[in-house]
């Protein structure tokens, strides 16, 4: 048995490093976001409470992260907590709000050792103190770092982020800081969490769903989805390259021809 358990791994491991050598000769995305869903499922197969499948999902995103930075791949934006996840019960909120500290106290200097730069998109108003002191630690730690930069998206919420740009905007017109007439796409998007970063090329949702739920309406206007049934605690590189697969496979035209 353990023999074959061992072929198995084997085989898995070059199929996984041939894919890998493969997407390796084309364009790879340069941002991908990931929609990182079926944590609770994953949990529940397993008779476990659903904090066990986000705890797991913690550990699938170290493994991401250093697969899509020895890729080359610029931003990886990751879905941890939208601003409609205030509704689930407290003990899990509590539990969510806990992982960037506990994922960044183990693995910071891995992500400084990998020169991974870590940034946070959303509302840091709501968030709790000691997720965000562990959040601007990173961010402080890394901010020198010029590799992949791993942009976490923490009470988050596409509509909202539409909604506080809109406003700020509208004071800046207001103030006459700006002209409406002078308003271009660029210009807004300047306006938004994500306005020092590349729009998403690729978007991967796991889990089976196929919805936005509110991520990033704006920013992926033109981006490629990849949607996956496999629950993202068990999402490994393989998964990954194939996602990159599909992506490379497809012509992008942007409207055109």
């Amino acid at each position: 048995m353990l023999k074959k358990i061992q072929e198995w791994r084997g085989k898995e491991t070059s199929k996984s490093l041939s894919l890998k050598e493969e997407i390796m000769k084309h364009p790879i995305p340069e941002h991908i976001a990931i929609i990182m869903d079926g944590n609770g499922r994953w949990a529940k197969k397993r008779a476990l409470p659903r904090v066990a499948g986000h705890h797991e999902g913690m550990k699938t995103v170290r493994k991401i992260t250093k697969a899509a930075n020895s890729l080359g791949v610029k931003v990886l934006t990751l879905y941890a907590f939208s601003t409609e996840n205030w509704k689930r019960p407290k003990l899990e909120v509590d539990f969510l709000l806990k992982l960037p500290e506990e994922f960044l106290g183990t693995f910071l200097p891995e992500l400084i050792e990998e020169n991974v730069q870590v940034r946070l998109m959303g509302n840091k108003t709501d968030l709790p103190d000691h997720t965000l002191r562990a959040v601007e630690h990173a961010m402080d730690q890394t901010k020198e770092n010029t590799g992949l930069v791993l942009n976490f998206a923490l009470n988050y919420g596409g509509r909202d982020e539409i909604l506080r740009a809109v406003k700020a905007l509208a004071d800046d017109v207001n103030e006459n800081r700006i002209s409406s007439d002078q308003l271009t796409e660029e210009i807004f998007s300047e306006y938004l969490f994500s306005n020092l970063l590349p729009d998403p090329d690729l978007l991967i949702r796991t889990s089976g769903e196929i919805r936005l739920s509110n991520f990033m309406l704006w920013q992926l206007a033109y981006a490629e989805f990849y949607f996956t049934d496999v629950l993202w605690p068990d999402f490994n590189e393989n998964n990954l390259y194939e996602a990159i697969n599909s992506f490379q496979l497809r012509g992008r035209r942007f409207g055109g021809i």
